[in-house]
C-alpha cells in the first residue's frame, strides 16, 4: 500500500502506548472523585498530585504552581483575563504580538470590547518580536505582557527571557504561551522570568482536553470558571483524573527524553528543509531559519496561488500529499478552512500571494529518514504540477 506519513504533530500527537497504559486504571479501578475524602477519593487525588508533579518538573516549577484545565485555550483564557481583571485597579493596559494564537488574540480583543487597551506587537521577518518594542510599549496602566514561545504556524522561538526581564524589572505580570515549545526545548519559569505558563497535553504526545497554567506563587488572578474550590479555587470542576495522568506521565517522558529527541527532530527538520530548498525553485522558508522548534517546516512556494492550495480540493497540494498519504497542513489547525491568508505570515511582511500558500510540516516521535525522503520525492513534481496550471505564472 502507499506509505503513511503524518507531518502534522503541531495539529496533534497520537497519545503513547506508555500514556495509554498508566491512564486506565483510573477509568475505572481508581474512578473516585478526587475531592472525595474517603479511599476511592483519595486513590484518585493521589494520581491528580503525582500527574501534577510531573507537569511541574518539566518547566521547573513547584507542584503547588501547576492550575490544570481543559486545555491550551482555556489556560490562556485564565492567564490572561483572570490577570487584566484582577489587576484592574492598577491599570487597564495589555501588551502581546501580532502573530499570537488566536486563543490569545481574540481572547485580547475580547478585553478591548470590555475596556482594556492590547498594543500588538508588530514582527520582523522572522516573526519575531525585539525586546526593545516591548520595552517602548510600556505605559504606566501595563499590567501584562503576554507572548508565544514556539511559534505554532512558523516555528520561530521568541526571546522570552530576555522579554521576562523587561517585564520583571516592571513589575508587570508576565504570560507565555509555551503549548507548542514545552516538552520539545527546555523551559525553566524561574531563569526566564515568567509569571504565568500555558501547557497542553495532546501536543506532547498525552491525550485532548487537558493542560495546565502555571502560576507563579503570589500571581493574582480571577478564576474565569466558578463553582467548587478545585486547583485552588482558579479553576472549578471535577478534575479529568485519567487525562491529567496521561499529561503527567507525557511530560515525565518528554522530560527524560528531550535532549535525544530534539537533536533527532533537529536533524530530520534540515534535511527536510535543505531537500526542498534545493529540488524546488522559488521558495522560501518561513520562520527563523535557526533559532526555531526542532520539528518545524513552514514553506512558501512562489507562483501557486493560495486558493490552490487551500480549496480547489483535488489539486491543493495539501491534497496532493493526502492522497500520497502525507499529512501537512497549510497553517494552525485551528483556523484551516479560512479564507483569510494567515495573519501571522502578513505580520511577517509576506506578500499576500506567499501568505496564501504556505505548507507547514510538523514532525514528531513517528517519523524517520525514510519519511523525509518519501516527501522529497513527492513534493516537487506536485509543486511542479501546480505552478505550470497557475495563473500567477502567465500573468
Amino acid at each position: 500500500g502507499i506509505r503513511r506519513v503524518y507531518l502534522d504533530h503541531s495539529a496533534t500527537t497520537p497519545v503513547r502506548a506508555e500514556v495509554m497504559s498508566v491512564m486506565m486504571p483510573y477509568f475505572a479501578g481508581h474512578f473516585g472523585n478526587a475531592s472525595s475524602v474517603h479511599r476511592w477519593g483519595r486513590e484518585a487525588r493521589a494520581g491528580l498530585e503525582d500527574a501534577r508533579d510531573k507537569v511541574a518538573a518539566l518547566i521547573g516549577a513547584m507542584p503547588q504552581e501547576i492550575i490544570f484545565t481543559s486545555g491550551g485555550t482555556e489556560a490562556d483564557n485564565l492567564a490572561i483575563r483572570g490577570t487584566a481583571w484582577a489587576k484592574r485597579p492598577k491599570g487597564n493596559h495589555l501588551v502581546t504580538s501580532a502573530v499570537e494564537h488566536h486563543a490569545v488574540l481574540h481572547t485580547g480583543e475580547t478585553l478591548e470590547k470590555e475596556g482594556f487597551a492590547v498594543t500588538y506587537l508588530p514582527v520582523d521577518k522572522y516573526g519575531m518580536v525585539n525586546p526593545d518594542e516591548v520595552l517602548k510599549a510600556i505605559t504606566k496602566d501595563t499590567i501584562l505582557i503576554t507572548l508565544i514561545h514556539g511559534h505554532n504556524e512558523v516555528g520561530t522561538i521568541e526571546p522570552v527571557k530576555e522579554i521576562g526581564a523587561i517585564a520583571r524589572e516592571h513589575g508587570i505580570t508576565f504570560h507565555v504561551d509555551a503549548v507548542q515549545s514545552a516538552g520539545k526545548v527546555p523551559i525553566d519559569v524561574s531563569d526566564m522570568n515568567i509569571d504565568l505558563l500555558t501547557m497542553s497535553s495532546h501536543k506532547m504526545y498525552g491525550p485532548k482536553g487537558v493542560g495546565a497554567l502555571y502560576v507563579r506563587k503570589g500571581a493574582r488572578l480571577n478564576p474565569q470558571t466558578t463553582g467548587g474550590s478545585h486547583e485552588r479555587n482558579l479553576r472549578a470542576g471535577t478534575e479529568n483524573v485519567p487525562g491529567i495522568v496521561g499529561f503527567g506521565e507525557a511530560c515525565r517522558l518528554a522530560l527524560e527524553e528531550l535532549p535525544t529527541e530534539s537533536a533527532r527532530l533537529t536533524a530530520l527538520r534540515d534535511q527536510l528543509i535543505q531537500g526542498i530548498l534545493s529540488s524546488i525553485p522559488d521558495t522560501v522558508l518561513n520562520g527563523h531559519p535557526t533559532i526555531r522548534m526542532p520539528n518545524h517546516v513552514n514553506v512558501s512556494f512562489r507562483f501557486i496561488e493560495g486558493e490552490s492550495i487551500l480549496f480547489k480540493r483535488m489539486d491543493s497540494p495539501s491534497m496532493n500529499l493526502d492522497l500520497m498519504g502525507i499529512g501537512a497542513s497549510s497553517g494552525s489547525a485551528c483556523t484551516s478552512g479560512s479564507l483569510e491568508p494567515s495573519h501571522v505570515l502578513l505580520a511577517m511582511g509576506l506578500p499576500h500571494e506567499l501568505a496564501h500558500g504556505s505548507l507547514r510540516m510538523t514532525l514528531g516521535k513517528s517519523n524517520t529518514r525514510e519519511d523525509i525522503d518519501y516527501v522529497l520525492s513527492v513534493l516537487p513534481p506536485i509543486v511542479s504540477k501546480l505552478r505550470d496550471m497557475s495563473v500567477f505564472r502567465q500573468g
